[in-house]
């Protein structure tokens, strides 16, 4: 519940922000604000250090995804209302689902979802198109960033023994927390984003009203939903942590409309509608033993 509130409550005081500064240049503080967080509190070089040749891989892999999903998510979110890309999200997700695990709920689960989406789409004006683009590039994303995380928590634990050990030999995998992985995940994303984002950051630094609230957008939208994430996925099932993530849709329309004055239509809140059900219908594929 913490993550589904503070996912999209920061984004909602980043559009806030784009009159001030461009999005990117608000995606780029907000990944640059979060690693430094991480920074101060895990020490993401020493996890680093300690990891395996395949546990580097994964992490340069995830902060490549975190990276790419929040320059994507921000291009959207500033041409489409924010409840619009929280369903769009969930398409690729719930497609995968039934792909994997071909059952009568699963395909039932993505038509809500196909039905869902287009429905939101549909009502989209045209000059929203691009929007529409980036909005669908996020959902692609965002589904790795879930497999990725997924597989980082479950295989690390969740918080191990790397956050204040930096001396500790070896690099086995078992001594590296989740929080420590999302941490270096987060450092690889803030040097991958500045080639993109440098140019449109750099009015921040001179204006300290801005670069306070980047920060605070930062740290609402990249720590505190990504460290409750981490916590929960080790500590539940996928399919429960699945249907749990279904209130994220409905919970970005309610930020919408009281953050942002995005009201919307009951057209649009019968997309949100189906794309809730489908989440809450599909199951993810059998995991092997």
């Amino acid at each position: 519940m913490g993550s589904a509130v503070f996912h999209y409550l920061g984004p909602a005081f980043a559009v806030l922000l784009f009159a001030r500064l461009a999005p990117l240049g608000v995606a780029g503080l907000r990944i640059w604000s979060a690693a430094l967080v991480f920074a101060l509190w895990r020490r993401p070089w020493r996890t680093l250090a300690r990891l395996d040749a395949r546990g580097r891989r994964t992490i340069v892999a995830w902060g490549a995804v975190l990276a790419a999903m929040n320059v994507c998510f921000y291009l959207a979110i500033d041409r489409v209302p924010l409840g619009t890309v929280a369903a769009i999200e969930f398409l690729p997700v719930i497609a995968l689902a039934a792909l994997g695990a071909r059952t009568a709920r699963n395909l039932l689960a993505l038509v809500a979802a196909v039905g869902g989406v287009y429905t939101l789409t549909d009502v989209r004006p045209v000059g929203e198109g691009l929007g529409l683009v980036f909005a669908f590039a996020n959902a692609l994303l965002f589904a790795a960033y879930i497999v990725l995380a997924h597989r980082m928590s479950q295989r690390l634990g969740t918080t191990g023994g790397g956050g204040d050990s930096g001396d500790a030999g070896g690099d086995s995998a078992g001594d590296v927390g989740g929080i420590d992985a999302l941490a270096a995940a987060m450092l690889v994303a803030s040097v991958l984003v500045a080639p993109v984002a440098f140019r449109w950051i750099a009015p921040a630094l001179t204006d300290p009203v801005v670069l306070a609230a980047g920060i605070g957008v930062g740290i609402c939208s990249s720590v505190i939903p990504y460290v409750c994430d981490q916590l929960a996925m080790a500590r539940m099932a996928r399919s429960t942590y699945a249907l749990l993530v279904a209130v994220l849709p409905a919970t970005a329309t309610v930020i919408g409309v009281v953050v942002l004055r995005q009201f919307p239509s009951a057209v649009e809140l019968a997309g949100v509608a189906l794309v809730v059900l489908a989440v809450v219908l599909h199951r993810p594929t059998p995991e092997r033993a």
